[in-house]
């Protein structure tokens, strides 16, 4: 078995549809990890072609659509506000959207 070198290995991990080579897989990541924070991935059989059989490892897992993120209504976001001291004595509000995480300090 042909292992991969080391300055062969990818610097990211992405998914790939391709269940005939080996994954796209960075040191340290497992096949299903993705650098992409949306995406998604689904197990499937694999079906190993000569490249992955000569590395030892097939990629068994496909992306699936991203999740659709649902719009909503600003006036229903939960939004936190208070006032706090600055280091300098003066007082600034601070607003925080619970739902986005978007913070704001006038």
């Amino acid at each position: 078995m042909a292992a991969r070198k080391k300055e062969d290995a990818p610097e990211t991990t992405t998914l790939d549809s391709d269940v005939t080579k080996p994954s796209v897989t960075a040191p340290g990541d497992g096949p299903a990890d993705t650098t992409e924070p949306t995406e998604v991935a689904v197990s499937v059989p694999p079906q190993p072609g000569d490249e992955a059989i000569e590395v030892g490892t097939v990629n068994a897992v496909k992306p699936v659509g991203k999740p659709a993120v649902a719009e909503m209504d600003e006036s229903e976001h939960r939004i936190e506000k208070y006032d706090a001291v600055k280091p300098d004595g003066s007082v600034v509000t601070v607003t925080h959207n619970i739902d986005t995480g978007a913070t704001s300090v006038k």
